[in-house]
């Protein structure tokens, strides 16, 4: 698992303004080594091709970039407002990470920085007649840069921020967080069985806010050196506060110095991460279904979509196997499989409750899971089917629709019979 520290660099390195800088420390040092590298260059292309060709490429380079630049970063914005309008604002962090958009913006960026640099340069009679016939292929390789960009930029902005481009990119943050759960379902520390010694005592936040990143191996190397087991209560998407439990040590007794650093392994900030916390992203997936689900949408068509979503997610679930621990002074609690039902269905059980449609691809997709992992998901999807039928009945849906959820009810021991007429699922 990663440390604090390179989790915070790894955060750090998906922001655009690193990639910004980057392309504009790279003109930079183009430029500055242009000197150094022109006397490489024949003495009789300077004297054909001079400073005037060089100054007006880089001239009307300048002034377009600039102008692409502000037009790029605006559609940009006007992605991420409608997917926080038409999706959910959780969304859109995603969309912000987004690598394309980030290398077309830092692309024109740099470029505007080369050619602004580039004639400053030049109009300072910084280079001689050779380092200008090296800036002008310098120059030629940047509007290369450009035009490639442009390109990618162009097919990329037709899908960039629609809801299938959302769903998609939410799925894959989804599917990559849960391999990670599955390859380290207790971050390769041990895992938590039964429940916690009495004679343990808590350690408490001093900051509020939702646990982001928790770094396994500071832990156990404290514990180690104090001779302590350390139960974490505070798993990454729980919510802490002053009166919470982030730990819980048992052994000898902490100073106050040692509990800080126990604090400081958890990062804690004011909203929750896609990286450790699996959870999230079933429920953004879940808030998009909701709000595409109510009057003021009525789009009960995406609510179908995201429920495929998230069956294609859910099913990466396989049976437990043996978890790697290479932090035995650190316990660490499961990530219940009913409390992932929960957050991904159940909402969708409650506003969907009067579609149909939605409740019969629902009751569908909770047969699959029951049948894909029996022993992860049968107790949790059956206990769910109810739920959603309890609240079809309560919404008022008519007794024929009831009796046809009925028969797609998953069986409480979820298995070979569950799901007995998924072959109708691509047509509903």
């Amino acid at each position: 698992m990663d440390s604090k520290f390179f989790w915070i660099i790894r955060q750090h390195l998906r922001k655009i303004w690193v990639r910004v800088i980057s392309f504009a420390l790279l003109a930079v040092l183009t430029l500055a080594l242009t000197p150094v590298l022109s006397p490489l260059i024949p003495t009789h292309l300077g004297a054909s091709l001079g400073s005037v060709s060089v100054d007006q490429i880089l001239t009307i380079l300048a002034s377009s970039m600039l102008a692409v630049t502000t037009f790029s970063l605006s559609i940009a914005v006007s992605a991420f407002a409608a997917a926080a309008a038409n999706a959910t604002p959780r969304a859109t962090a995603i969309l912000q990470q987004d690598p394309t958009t980030q290398n077309v913006l830092s692309t024109f960026l740099g470029a505007f920085l080369f050619s602004l640099i580039g004639l400053i340069g030049l109009r300072t009679d910084f280079y001689d007649q050779q380092g200008q016939v090296f800036l002008f292929m310098a120059t030629l390789v940047v509007v290369s840069l450009v035009v490639i960009a442009l390109l990618r930029w162009i097919g990329h902005i037709s899908n960039f921020g629609r809801m299938h481009d959302i769903l998609s990119r939410v799925e894959r943050a989804a599917t990559i967080s849960f391999r990670h759960q599955l390859e380290n379902p207790y971050l390769r520390a041990r895992p938590l069985s039964g429940s916690v010694p009495d004679d343990a005592y808590p350690i408490a936040p001093t900051r509020t806010g939702y646990v982001q990143h928790i770094d396994i191996k500071a832990l156990n190397e404290c514990a180690r050196n104090q001779q302590i087991d350390i139960y974490i209560d505070a798993l990454p998407g729980t919510f802490v506060h002053a009166a919470a439990r982030l730990v819980r040590i048992r052994g000898a007794n902490v100073s106050a110095k040692q509990q800080q650093f126990l604090r400081d392994a958890f990062t804690i900030e004011t909203k929750r991460s896609f990286d450790q916390d699996p959870r999230f992203a079933l429920i953004v997936l879940s808030e998009i279904a909701s709000r595409a689900l109510s009057p003021a949408v009525n789009d009960p068509g995406t609510a179908i979509s995201v429920i495929g979503h998230l069956v294609r997610v859910l099913s990466t679930w396989k049976e437990p196997q043996e978890p790697p621990v290479d932090f035995p002074s650190v316990h660490v609690p499961a990530v219940l499989p009913s409390d992932m039902i929960i957050d991904a269905f159940r909402p969708i059980a409650r506003d969907g409750a009067a579609f149909i449609e939605v409740q019969v691809r629902l009751q569908k997709a909770l047969a699959s899971l029951g049948r894909i992992a029996p022993e992860i998901f049968g107790r949790p999807v059956a206990e769910l089917s109810a739920y959603a039928i309890d609240r079809a009945a309560d919404a008022g849906m008519c007794r024929e629709e009831l009796k046809s959820l009925e028969t797609l009810r998953v069986p409480s021991r979820a298995g070979s019979n569950a799901g007995q007429n998924d072959d109708t699922w691509e047509t509903l």
